[in-house]
């Protein structure tokens, strides 16, 4: 019975088998004389495919030379460059080379990647793409992990299909940031449509933003950018101005967010990832990292001192500050202070140009009103004197302070998890799990216990009825945990999210739940009910209830939404009740509508049991009719009123009104001519001071083809209030004859001031120029603007003969604005552009520009000629 057990193991069946060339039982064995029964020829068959076949490129460059009266000849270029098409028959390519301004001397074209309006070159095909140059970095089917960043690097993504039909992606990239994450609020000033200076995080007063990076929210809604949308903005100056469609009124609560150019350090950024889909089940993981180099500041050079300083700052801004006087040696225009002892044996600095002094230069900062020791001296020089007052009773008299602040590197790393399952039709169960690691100074290891945070996020639907073709009726929910240290890449919820809840200073773990029900109906429209809880885990814990619907019957639609809110935070106790419908009555060619809108909002201070200025209400209603189709040529107008009530005296009480009548209409819009109206009339009523202020809004467009598009007229018209800027300026020294103006010392007093600059006379003395300087003051106007377009479009006899046909390579536009602008008078509304008032006017632009081409937009060369004339006139501080 005795057995013997062998364990063996064998080759792979790949390394055994036996492998041929050709086919062993067709080959016949060779005895000499038979001839061979077979040749092996080179293939005739051509390639399909031709390396670069198809690669289309189009775009121009384009040469000038630009001449004036007050300036040297100095020589442009444009480039716009695109290429399309196959690299090969699996691989394509896409690029974009765009430039404004090409530099013609010696280097010859723009040299570094940023210094480019637009680049980028793209490779992709079926299942993968990578992309290098200008690259828009964005993430939207993450919760924790939302963003949009416009970066210059690179990103790759490459996509894995399954014969099961699932999907897996992978993502990465890797670049510099163009711009970090800022935003601006602000409440809107009665009947001024702007312009609104944005500001930097740390108040700076010039910020330069990423174009296309903004989003503009007026009381939570999202606008449009555009000459006929709701706003245009200056990207270089950092303002935002509203169009005259678009009333402005102190209702209005405004929320600007964008990204602007910060340069204290060189910062990269990350991110990558990956995802897998299926039929059933999804699930997903990111990371993301934006870090400065702490080794490599770029617009500041920080001595050992400073880094000192930063490093026992720990995360404490007010502590990033060092003294900013440096010793320097005495020269002509420049502004120096010495030390001198004051009374109370303090050290201060005092305004001198004395060569003797030992001085030094200082730079001030403003810290805001009575927080600081020094004020502006009220002398004229040309940049600005400071100089100290003492405290008085111990509080600080001044503005300034003379240090500068310092900017610590920091790095912000988020990393999530997602998943997403639904079994089937009507389930679907979505969850996300994030953590985050948020470091405020990367020189300094204090103040770091609270870097890191993590978050969790889960919500599902469940379709209780669904008929496709009548009924829908569906559960919702949402489950939030959010740590206090957890820090997203950009805003998590709504603009008016902290508003909506009453929040001041929430602090501790949030846990935010949702539960509601929707339902969506054929026959009666859509509503929905939803509960929701917030709570802080230290001091905040509310509950809300929301109701909307959306339902119509025949020619009557109707739009309903109220919320109520109750409230109570360790300092506060809230009610808030608010209310929104609309209704509306279509005729065959007309309609008309009503509006009812209301807020309570109530804020009891919970030790002394009495209303806080926060409480609020008000009542808005709205009345309008229309003729015509909305689409095409119609006239509506309308009428709105709006009560106020604020805290006064202990209670909620009236404290102003308003009444506006509006009227908008498309008189013409057929396909040679177009004519559209926009005005808007607001009267606002003050209860305590029995003001009242009013505004206008206008705008009128017009747009006509003659002769079947060979000649086209535009024609704008529009005058509203807004501010112009008590523009303060100086003067720098430019190379001998280079400048504008000159400086004769008149007092003899070797300080370079304001009213001693004026035009050289002769071109060897001008040796300065004048430079605007950010602007704090506004002042009150009324803008009137006309603009008149006329373009000749001779490509429209392109397929005429004889003088026609040469007629036929000329294109011509010219364009004509002016835009005046008059100290504003509450209730005097001149709308004339061309009226001349030199008493009241605070500024005028007069623009004639015409520009010719021959060959506009042909392949090979085009040739255009422009005449430019602008006469300004602006008011100076």
């Amino acid at each position: 019975k005795d057995s013997l057990r062998i364990d063996y193991l064998v080759f792979p069946e790949f390394l055994t088998k036996e492998y041929f060339e050709f086919d062993q039982a067709i080959i016949v064995e060779s005895d000499g004389s038979i001839k061979k029964l077979y040749t092996l020829d080179q293939s005739s068959t051509e390639s399909l495919f031709t390396p670069f076949n198809g690669l289309n490129t189009s775009g121009s460059i384009s040469r000038g030379v630009t001449i004036g009266n007050n300036q040297n000849a100095v020589v442009d270029s444009q480039l716009d460059l695109q290429i399309t098409g196959k690299l090969s028959d699996k691989i394509s390519i896409r690029a974009s080379i765009q430039d404004a301004n090409i530099p013609t001397q010696q280097g010859g074209y723009t040299q570094n990647l940023e210094e480019f309006d637009q680049i980028f070159i793209e490779l992709y095909s079926d299942n993968w793409n990578i992309r290098a140059g200008d690259v828009d970095l964005q993430n939207q089917n993450s919760y924790f992990g939302r963003f949009t960043k416009k970066v210059q690097g690179i990103s790759l993504r490459a996509t894995l299909e399954h014969e099961s039909g699932a999907k897996t992606s992978t993502f990465a990239s890797g670049a510099l940031v163009r711009g970090v994450f800022s935003s601006s609020n602000f409440v809107g000033q009665e009947g001024n449509q702007g312009p609104y200076k944005l500001v930097g995080p740390d108040g700076e007063l010039f910020v330069l933003i990423v174009s296309g990076s903004e989003k503009v929210y007026v009381n939570g809604m999202l606008l449009n950018r555009g000459e006929n949308e709701d706003y245009l903005i200056d990207y270089n100056a950092g303002e935002i101005k509203f169009n005259p469609t678009y009333a402005i009124t102190a209702n209005m609560r405004i929320r600007v967010e964008y990204q602007f150019t910060e340069r204290n350090y060189t910062r990269f950024i990350g991110y990558g990832g990956g995802d897998y889909t299926s039929d059933t089940f999804d699930i997903g993981a990111y990371v993301y990292s934006e870090n400065d180099a702490k080794n490599q500041p770029l617009q500041q050079s920080l001595s050992s001192e400073q880094v000192a300083i930063l490093q026992g700052a720990g995360d404490d801004q007010d502590a990033m500050t060092a003294p900013s006087s440096v010793p320097e040696n005495y020269e002509d225009g420049k502004f120096l202070y010495k030390k001198q002892l004051y009374l109370n044996g303090e050290e201060i600095f005092v305004f001198s140009n004395n060569p003797q002094d030992e001085l030094f230069n200082v730079r001030f900062s403003l810290v805001g009103d009575n927080l600081g020791d020094y004020k502006l001296s009220q002398g004229s020089a040309i940049n600005k004197i400071f100089e100290y007052t003492p405290p008085i009773n111990g509080v600080p008299q001044g503005s300034y302070a003379p240090f500068i602040r310092l900017s610590a590197p920091t790095r912000l790393q988020v990393g999530g998890v997602k998943a997403s399952y639904h079994p089937g039709e009507k389930t679907t169960i979505n969850f996300e799990l994030a953590g985050s690691k948020k470091d405020l100074n990367l020189f300094s290891e204090l103040d770091n216990n609270d870097n890191q945070g993590y978050a969790a996020h889960l919500e599902f639907q469940q379709d209780i009825i669904k008929r496709p073709d009548s009924l829908l009726i569906s559960a919702v929910g949402t489950f939030d945990f959010i740590n206090q240290n957890f820090r997203s890449i950009e805003r998590l919820y709504n603009v008016e999210f902290n508003r909506d809840w009453n929040l001041t200073n929430p602090q501790g773990d949030r846990r935010f739940v949702a539960l509601g029900v929707n339902a969506a109906s054929n026959t009666f429209g859509k509503a929905y009910y939803n509960f929701e809880q917030l709570q802080f885990s230290e001091n905040y814990r509310g509950s809300k209830h929301q109701l909307s619907a959306n339902t119509g019957y025949k020619n009557l639609d109707l739009i309903a939404s109220a919320s109520y809110l109750d409230s109570e935070s360790s300092i506060l106790k809230t009610q808030f009740l608010r209310g929104n419908s609309r209704a509306s009555y279509s005729f065959k060619k007309a309609w008309i509508g009503a509006k009812v809108g209301f807020e309570n909002n109530s804020v009891r201070a919970i030790e002394k049991d009495t209303l806080t200025p926060l409480s609020i209400k008000y009542s808005a209603y709205e009345a309008f009719a229309g003729l015509g189709d909305s689409t095409k040529v119609f006239l509506q107008g309308g009428y709105r009123y709006r009560t106020n009530d604020s805290l006064k005296n202990g209670s909620v009480q009236r404290v102003s009104k308003s009444n506006t009548i509006y009227l908008k209409a498309k008189v013409l819009n057929t396909k040679d001519r177009q004519l559209s109206v926009f005005a808007n009339y607001r009267v606002l009523e003050t209860t305590a001071e029995q003001q009242t202020e009013t505004s206008l809004n206008a705008r009128v467009l017009y747009n006509q083809n003659l002769f079947k598009g060979l000649i086209r007229l535009n024609t704008s018209l529009s005058s509203n209030n807004g501010v112009t800027p008590q523009q303060d300026f100086t003067y720098i020294e430019v190379d001998q004859g280079e400048g504008i103006y000159t400086w004769n010392d008149y007092n003899a007093n070797g300080i370079q001031e304001l009213e001693e600059f004026e035009i050289a006379q002769f071109q060897d003395q001008a040796n300065f120029i004048r430079i605007l300087l950010p602007n704090q003051r506004f002042i009150k106007i009324r803008e009137n603007t006309f603009g008149q377009t006329l373009t000749f479009n001779g490509q429209k006899w392109s397929g005429k003969k004889g003088v026609l046909k040469v007629i036929s390579a000329f294109y011509n536009t010219s364009s004509f604005i002016i835009d005046r602008k008059i100290r504003r008078a509450n209730e005097d509304f001149n709308i004339n552009p061309f009226k001349d008032g030199k008493q009241n006017q605070l500024g005028l632009v007069l623009n004639f520009r015409n520009t010719l081409f021959f060959n506009r937009g042909k392949q090979r060369y085009t040739t255009n000629y422009t005449y430019l004339n602008t006469a300004t006139d602006n008011l100076q501080s």
